[in-house]
Parts: structure tokens; sequence; C-alpha cells
């Protein structure tokens, strides 16, 4: 009974106080809210247990991952256009090596070299061959796509039997080039002649030249995941003057991990992507030029000479060689080791040993 009371007290007095108003509340240190607890039942998030995709092939151009064996086929090497008012180039941007070598008269044109054209929409503007032109190619045993050529660049095809497919003396036109009415008018017939990577993969199938290398072949040419240079010197910016006509310019983008190119003065863009080009090494080669005629061709020196190779913002100095016919392009560092690229697209400049060349 008692306790019963003291409860029945203890309430009437609470009651009391409430009716009197309660105090004002005192400030607290802080007045941030306390954090809830988190739920001890919550479950951790969940895992991704599934392996990395791995291939078992690379590309032998790139040195890149592929899922299905591309070595065993001959690549294919399209001459392209480059002067200013023929541009955009168009599928530069999927070329695993692009070669740039002077023409004539300050201008430059482009050898386009694909491991596979699979996903490759137009590639052109497609122009007239030279004699060292084929001879890159022919140094990857590829197969030579071209619009016309010099009588020099016809003969060393024939003497060095080149698998050559020339959309103006072959029978081609219509089939596995055809020219772009737009472009004929804009820049000119002669600037106008495109393929394509579907043209390309149909119609290779139902001609009769060696699809395959033969066997033992191999690119000597060996990749690594971070190809930058020991010790090289800075080469955020790679610019390479051909002539006062054309100069390249090679921008590092650390994010992208490649060269952004540039060319007269503006971005170097794909014109099926309107994507600016990038490339993870571009190699500098000098060598012997020589005026041949009164149309102002050259010769240009494939036998051997020094350069530079620059990845990942760094450049090394470097010795290259090709000598004659169907071998390669190597390189090695200045001591005599193999030069190693970085896995990923390439551009090779070729030019005379008197053309500016500036790292920063």
């Amino acid at each position: 009974m008692k306790r019963i009371l003291c409860i029945l007290f203890l309430i009437s007095t609470l009651l009391a106080l409430s009716a009197c108003g309660s105090p004002e509340p005192q400030p607290t240190e802080s007045l941030e809210p306390t954090p809830a607890p988190s739920p001890v039942d919550t479950e951790p998030p969940a895992v991704d247990t599934d392996p990395p995709l791995t291939y078992e092939f690379t590309n032998p151009l790139t040195g890149e991952p592929t899922e299905e064996d591309l070595s065993k086929n001959r690549p294919i090497a399209i001459m392209l256009n480059n002067l200013k008012k023929a541009l955009p180039q168009c599928g530069v941007s999927m070329a695993d090596i692009i070669y740039e070598v002077p023409a004539e008269g300050g201008i430059t044109r482009m050898l386009g070299v694909f491991q596979s054209v699979e996903g490759v929409d137009y590639i052109g503007s497609v122009r007239s061959a030279r004699p060292y032109y084929a001879a890159l190619a022919q140094g990857l045993d590829a197969v030579f796509l071209h619009a016309g050529g010099s009588p020099d660049a016809y003969t060393y095809i024939k003497q060095n039997g080149v698998t050559a497919l020339d959309c103006v003396n072959g029978p081609y036109e219509g089939s596995l080039f055809w020219r772009d009415k737009d472009r004929a008018k804009s820049a000119g017939k002669e600037h106008s002649v495109f393929t394509s990577g579907p043209v390309i993969t149909e119609l290779f199938e139902g001609y009769t030249f060696r699809k395959e290398h033969e066997e033992g072949y191999s690119y000597p040419q060996t990749f690594a995941g971070d190809g930058t240079p020991a010790g090289g010197e800075s080469a955020q910016t790679v610019t390479v003057s051909f002539s006062d006509y054309k100069t390249g310019v090679f921008r590092y983008d650390a994010g992208l991990g490649a060269y952004l190119v540039e060319e007269y003065g503006a971005p170097y863009k794909d014109g099926n992507t309107g994507e600016q080009v990038a490339v993870t090494n571009v190699l500098v080669l000098q060598t012997t030029t020589k005026v041949l005629d009164s149309e102002g061709r050259l010769s240009v020196g494939l036998d051997s000479g020094s350069g530079w190779f620059a990845c990942g913002g760094k450049a090394v100095p470097i010795r290259w060689s090709k000598g004659k016919g169907s071998n390669p392009l190597t390189y090695t560092t200045e001591d005599g080791k193999d030069l190693v690229l970085g896995q990923g697209h390439s551009y090779v400049n070729i030019l005379s040993s008197t053309c500016s060349v500036v790292f920063e």
C-alpha cells in the first residue's frame, strides 16, 4: 500500500511542475545531430569474383590482346592523301601503324596499316604510290592498296612482286574502290577515291592472291604494357617539321596515356568519327632524300639511320634499319638493344635529316 501511495505522489508532483511551465533549455556543446547507428544486420556489398578477361592472342602490330589469332593474316597497307584540302582523312584513327613520308613539293602522304579492317568504315582518300611506300608495305608482307603511282613505284611493285591493288590501272574501281561525289566537288577528283573495311573484307574472299603469311613469318617487334623509355628526356610535346608546308605535332595526354596528333595547326581528326587521332608510340626516323625529276619526286633512303622514340611523355635516341625488299623496319636503342614499344598504335615519321624535330 505504501508503494502505491509513493507512486501516486510522484505522478501528482510531475503534473504540478508541468502546469507551472518548464525551465528554458540550456544550450548543448554541439548542435550536430548524433548519427544513427548502422544496422547490425546489413549484409556486406557483393564482391565481383569474376576474373578479368584475358586473351590468348595479340595483334602483332600493336601488342594489344585480341580474341582471335590475327598474326597469320597479311595486314592491309593503304596509301592516304594528306593535302590540307583533302582532309579529313577517314579510318586513320583505327590504323595500327601510320607511316608519314614526304612525297614532293613539301607535301607528305601516309601509309595506313591495318592488321584487320573489321569495324573500320570508310578509308581514304586513297592516293598514288611511290616506291618507298611500297617498300614499307612489303616489309610487313602487307597487301598494298593505292590509286595510281609514279613510274618508279610501278617498277618497284613489278620487280619485287608486291601484292598491289590499284584503282587506276587495276580492275577495281567501282567495286573495291569508288569516287565520293561530294569530295570530288569540294576537293577535286584526284582526292575523292575511297574504300572501306566491309568492302575489303567481302571482296578479298574472292581474290586469288595469298591472304596469309608464309610459314615461319613473324613481325620482329616486341611490346610492353608501359613502353615509357627509361632515362628519356621530356617529350610532352613532339614537333616534327617536314617542310614549310607540313608540320606534325604530338601532345602527350597523361589521362589517355597517348599522344594526340595535330597537323596544319589543328587537331588531326578521323572523318568517320570526328575524334582526334591518338597514338601510343611516336617514332622519328631521319634519312636521306633526293629530288629525282622535274615533278619533284623523291628518293627516300630506307637502309638505316638514327632517330628518336617517344612514349609516355619521354623520348630517347634510337637506331633504325630496313634494307631492301621484304626486310621489315627494325629499331634498337643506341647501345644496340631491341627497342620495346608500348602496347598500342604507332606513328612513324620518316623525314630528311635536315628537318627540324623538337622535344619539349
